[in-house]
């Protein structure tokens, strides 16, 4: 231990951690967002609002039980910094790490009461080969340590390739995923209730195209999970 400990403070002095969102030095019992950052993340505290605004945002379209964001998304934040290192650069760790920030946050909340099963929303093979891995899993992987729930990665399938959402609007972007996903085993979500995981929620295409491949299931109940919401 005290050989590792030595290594790793060498190793700091010429690779040093750095806080994903102020760029500072992180201390030794720091990890990927220093404290003070942590502290002043901008939460949605939805979990604990029935009818918050991402769950307004489902009115009308689907049926789910709840549904909260982590943090709001801001272009230019800071925090946009966690999003781009998470989906972008390849810091899987980092996103499990958030999730288990994030379930800290809804221990002992109503919203995560009755959840049997976590899944995360998927990518296509093709895609998440490319990406070398898929943010949504390694957050569920987060949420599920921190929550005692099980997690599973092989029931949600996403059987179409779609081009990016980024620039699509609201209609385009739930033209480009309608009929996109798919359950295998659909016996194993049978009078559960799940819980969808994503990144980053926009106009809620994905998350609606997911519910509705669910739906089809007789007796599940979904409830929705974002790390942030723009």
């Amino acid at each position: 231990m005290l050989l590792k400990s030595t290594l790793n403070c060498f190793s700091e002095l010429f690779f040093p951690r750095i806080c994903v969102v102020c760029n500072n030095r992180l201390y030794s019992q720091e990890k990927f967002v220093c404290l003070s950052c942590q502290y002043q993340f901008p939460k949605t505290n939805f979990h604990l609002q029935s009818g918050n605004q991402m769950e307004q945002l489902f009115y009308g379209r689907t049926m789910i039980e709840r549904a909260s964001a982590f943090f709001e998304f801001q272009k230019g934040s800071n925090y946009q910094k966690i999003l781009h290192q998470l989906k972008y650069k390849g810091m899987k760790e980092l996103g499990e790490h958030i999730g288990m920030l994030y379930g800290i946050e809804l221990k002992g909340s109503d919203f995560i009461n009755s959840i049997d099963l976590i899944l995360p929303v998927p990518l296509h093979p093709k895609k998440e080969q490319k990406r070398g891995y898929n943010q949504s899993y390694h957050l569920a992987i987060g949420l599920g340590n921190s929550l005692k729930i099980p997690m599973r990665n092989d029931i949600l399938k996403r059987i179409v390739n779609t081009n990016t959402q980024t620039k699509r609007n609201r209609f385009e972007r739930w033209q480009n995923v309608d009929g996109i996903f798919a359950v295998q085993n659909p016996d194993l979500l049978k009078n559960k209730h799940v819980l969808l995981v994503d990144d980053v929620v926009t106009t809620g295409a994905t998350f609606e195209a997911c519910v509705s491949a669910i739906k089809k299931i007789h007796e599940t109940k979904i409830s929705l999970l974002t790390l942030a919401i723009a």
